[in-house]
């Protein structure tokens, strides 16, 4: 089992887009099972919160649902937890690295850098734009499945 950690600063935007895109494109090639797939944020200024409206707007029109996810802080036992902890941007590398010190067995990736042109994905908190998200982190995913074997 594949276990994934996606990290973006509060939890209630990219890093809940990545977990419930992730979670219904691997269902939607019949994998589900293959993978543990959560999402966490370097902050703990949402703690509690539900996912961004903006988040979910743009996931519903695929038809995906975010309900009951709350937003957490990743903690430094999902470091031995997850295989993966996948950012969304370098300042959440460097929040994930306040957290666990050092990344020993190397686990820390952004998730455009799996993709053909390696950039940050900028925050709709600040920009407002969630489409260019949407595409940003799809674009991620389906080039992080490939580094998978999937």
């Amino acid at each position: 089992m594949k276990k994934i950690l996606f990290v973006c600063l509060g939890n209630i935007c990219r890093s809940p887009m990545a977990e419930f895109l992730m979670k219904d494109m691997v269902k939607q090639r019949g994998i589900e099972k293959e993978f543990l797939i959560e999402s966490a944020g370097t902050s703990n200024e949402e703690e509690g919160n539900p996912v961004h409206i903006g988040t979910k707007n743009k996931l519903k029109e695929f038809g995906i649902s975010t309900e009951g996810k709350f937003a957490r802080q990743m903690n430094k036992e999902d470091y031995q937890t997850y295989d993966y902890i996948v950012a969304m941007e370098t300042r959440n590398i460097d929040g994930i690295l306040n957290i666990i010190k050092k990344d020993y067995y190397h686990k820390i990736y952004r998730l455009l850098d799996f993709s053909l042109n390696p950039r940050d994905i900028r925050d709709p908190w600040y920009t407002g734009n969630f489409e260019d998200t949407y595409q940003d982190i799809k674009e991620g995913l389906e080039y992080f499945l490939k580094y998978l074997g999937y």
